[in-house]
This record gives C-alpha cells, sequence and structure tokens, in this order.
C-alpha cells in the first residue's frame, strides 16, 4: 500500500526527494553540527532520551537532516541504533556518584552538601531577547567552567526519610529487562517501565503527569530531590574480571519525588487518627502514613519529563479505576517513532478500505429511503 502502485508514481516520489533536498539546504548560510550540539543542546538531549542512543554528534546530525523535526530525527537515530553491535552491558550505575551540576530538593530548605539552581529557565523572565539576532560565541568554554568549579558530590536526600523508616518503597528482585531486546508483557517490571519512560515522547509524559496530578492518578508529588549532572559509565574489564574500566560519561537528570500514601481505611483525616488513637479501643494497626516515592531518570537536562516521568512511575505501582493506572495504555501510547509512524500511515493510500465504506454508507442510505 503505496503511491508507487499509482501510475507515474514513482517518478512523483523522486521528484518530492529532491524538492525536499531542495527545502533543506534553501539559504546561503550552512549549520555547522557544532552551532546545534551547543546552542541547541536542549533539544540534542531530549532527541538522544526518546532514541535512546548517547550521541549528540548523530543526534545534531539526524536534527539537520530533518529540517529540526524532533520526531523525524528521533526516527532517524532510533534506526541507526538497530545497526550498531552490542559488545558489553554496562554495570549498575550510582547516582550518587554523579558529578552535580544542579540539585535542589522541595520537601527541605537546608539539605546536606547544600542546594545549586545550576542552569535553568526557571528564575528568568522570559522576556523575548532581541539582542540574540547579532549573538556572538563566547570567548569562555563549558569545559573551562567545569575545570574551575570543584566536583561536587552529595548524597540522596531521601536517604534521610528512609533512616527514619517514613519511605515505603516496593520491592522489585526480578532482573532487569531489555526492552530494545523483548517485548513487553503486562503486567510489566519496573525496570521496563522505567525504561519505556524514559524513551517516551516528552511532550505525552508531560501531559499524562498533568492530568494525573488534577485528579486523573488522585497524586500531588513534592520534590524530594531533582539532580542533574554527569555520571560515568563502567564495564568489566574483558580480561581481568575483578576491575572496572570507565568508558565515557553522559549527562542525566534525576529525581525523587514523595507521594503521601493512602491509608489502608481509606482514613484521610489526620485529626481522626489522632482522636482514634486516644482512646483505648481505637483500633490503630491500620492507620499509619508513610511516604511513597516515584522515580525519574532521563537523558540529558530535561526537569519536566524527569519529575513526570517519577509521578507516573508511583502512579502505575497503584490501583484504580483511572486510565493514569492502565499500564498498558500509559506505556503502549507514548513511543515517539510508533505514534508518529501510526498517524503518518493514514496519509498513504487506502482507496480500497475507503470505497468498501463508502459502499456499506450507500447501502445504508437505499435502506433507510
Amino acid at each position: 500500500m503505496a503511491y508507487v502502485a499509482v501510475r507515474g508514481g514513482q517518478d512523483a516520489i523522486k521528484k518530492s526527494i529532491e524538492l525536499l533536498s531542495l527545502y533543506k539546504t534553501r539559504g546561503s548560510v550552512n549549520i555547522e553540527l557544532e552551532a546545534l550540539k551547543n546552542r541547541m543542546s536542549l533539544l540534542i538531549d531530549k532527541i538522544m532520551s526518546e532514541a535512546g542512543l548517547i550521541s549528540e554528534d548523530y543526534a545534531a546530525i539526524a536534527l539537520k537532516q530533518s529540517e529540526g523535526s524532533p520526531e523525524e530525527a528521533v526516527f532517524l537515530l532510533r534506526a541507526y541504533r538497530t545497526t550498531l553491535s552490542r559488545n558489553y552491558y554496562s554495570l549498575p550505575i550510582d547516582c550518587e556518584e554523579m558529578f552535580l551540576l544542579r540539585r535542589i530538593s522541595s520537601a527541605f530548605k537546608n539539605v546536606t552538601g547544600g542546594q545549586y539552581l545550576g542552569p535553568t529557565y526557571d528564575y528568568t523572565h522570559r522576556l523575548l531577547n532581541f539582542n540574540l539576532k547579532d549573538d556572538k560565541a563566547d570567548d569562555i568554554t563549558l569545559d573551562d567552567i567545569q575545570e574551575q568549579v570543584e566536583e561536587l558530590k552529595a548524597g540522596r536526600v531521601t536517604d534521610l526519610l528512609r533512616e527514619e523508616g517514613l519511605i515505603e518503597e516496593k520491592e522489585d528482585d526480578s532482573e532487569p529487562l531489555d526492552i530494545t531486546q523483548f517485548p513487553i508483557n503486562f503486567k510489566a517490571p519496573r525496570s521496563a517501565r522505567l525504561q519505556t519512560l524514559t524513551r517516551a515522547e516528552s511532550g505525552y509524559i508531560n501531559g499524562l503527569a498533568y492530568a494525573g496530578i488534577r485528579g486523573f492518578g488522585s497524586c500531588h508529588p513534592t520534590i524530594g530531590e531533582l539532580r542533574t549532572g554527569y555520571i560515568k559509565v563502567k564495564i568489566q574489564h574483558p580480561i581481568y574480571k575483578e576491575e572496572n574500566i570507565i568508558v565515557g560519561e553522559f549527562l542525566a537528570t534525576e529525581v525523587e519525588s514523595l507521594f503521601s500514601e493512602e491509608l489502608e481505611n481509606d482514613e484521610k483525616d489526620p485529626l481522626k487518627i489522632m482522636q482514634q488513637g486516644k482512646g483505648d479501643k481505637a483500633d490503630t494497626s491500620k492507620n499509619s502514613l508513610t511516604l511513597g516515592i516515584g522515580y525519574g531518570l532521563v537523558l540529558g537536562r530535561n526537569d519536566n519529563k524527569a519529575i513526570s516521568m517519577s509521578i507516573l512511575d508511583y502512579v502505575l505501582e497503584t490501583e484504580g479505576d483511572s486510565i493514569l493506572q492502565d499500564e498498558e495504555f500509559v506505556l503502549l501510547h507514548g513511543d515517539c517513532l510508533e505514534m508518529n509512524g501510526f498517524i503518518s500511515h493514514l496519509k498513504l493510500p487506502h482507496y480500497v478500505t475507503f470505497q468498501s465504506k463508502l459502499d456499506r454508507v450507500r447501502f445504508s442510505k437505499k435502506e433507510r429511503e
């Protein structure tokens, strides 16, 4: 089912591709890949995250080839990733070893290790800067800044709450499932859910999380900690098994969100709990509040997606009738590739199926008459 079936279709497709090349290269100014990497870094991060491939160079090429379309760039990068061989598996990463660029907590004013605002648009005025028309590159580079900054590391804020026994965590001892090698079966293990969410389209994840906060998931988080920084990737030495090798590092954003857990007896009023506790016959065995936790980790600088991912991670662990608690719905409709591919296929010829629809409509009209 394609336009090559139409008379003269092959020539038309060839001309269409030639016209596309003209649109991509129109104008005399060539966009260098370094400019895309350095000046469009948030977009590059988004493409790498959804494609599941860490390479700024290849992401910049895909972005340039696709005329700036993130969806098409993800398609190109994901397709290229499938051609690469898998030589090693990395060792588990501990984000406490992250070289911090940014670290904040909405739950506590003062945290051990301090808070660092880092690079963010949160505190800008959002006024259009017309000076960018004549913008020039700075003499100082990001590498120069990193060399001048002391390497910052800090433990997790939520570890303090864990020490007090205030966090109720769901245990999952299953082996991590590689969703690039094996299909997801429902109910999916948490490792598969987290992989699917981190590769999902950012707008989709943000929209679902927003719906959850507004009442469709019955959750409102407090950010225990949000951190952005560089994480080292290690593999086991191929010969000396007792040694590990650092093969690279990548920039990532990690979030742990905290939620007030529902009581088993659906009692939500703390005052009533205290009153019940005063009586001799009060049953307080089920009247214990705990904190639930949701986790998010995405490539690059992407606060909102990491926060949204942590919200959906928590909601998918709960049971209920909300659409956001339907694991199959949430996980199967956010993949950028499949989402845009299915919508795009509607542009292909559907002559036979539509004629069948017309026949049924005409027959029904005759029946009514």
